[in-house]
């Protein structure tokens, strides 16, 4: 798996996971997030590996339809693009602050 899938897949989990399976969001939450192999979770879950493959692939497509809907995950990156932008300009000390408590967001 590359690193860029992984990336993405763990700022997809951390926009969407409420709208995940509980199912899908363990065994995501494991696989992503604290770096289990599918043996290993297949043995926390006592099912097969093939069956964690096919939860984990569906999670994934969820986390992806749910942001080619709701695009969160590409508007915060947005944000933080335009965030960036704006800092290089000129700015007063409070434009400056707002930035920062936007930014915090």
């Amino acid at each position: 798996m590359s690193l860029e899938k992984t990336l993405l897949m763990n700022e997809l989990f951390d926009c969407y996971q409420g709208l995940l399976t509980n199912k899908q969001r363990d065994m995501l939450a494991l696989y992503y997030k604290e770096d289990f192999t599918l043996a290993e979770i297949a043995e926390h879950y006592d099912i097969s590996r093939q069956g964690v493959h096919d939860n984990i692939r569906r999670g994934e497509e969820s986390l992806e339809n749910y942001e080619a809907m709701i695009q969160l995950n590409h508007l915060r990156k947005e944000k933080y693009q335009l965030l960036k932008q704006l800092k290089k300009t000129d700015l007063n000390d409070q434009q400056s602050e707002i930035i920062s408590q936007l930014e915090e967001l």
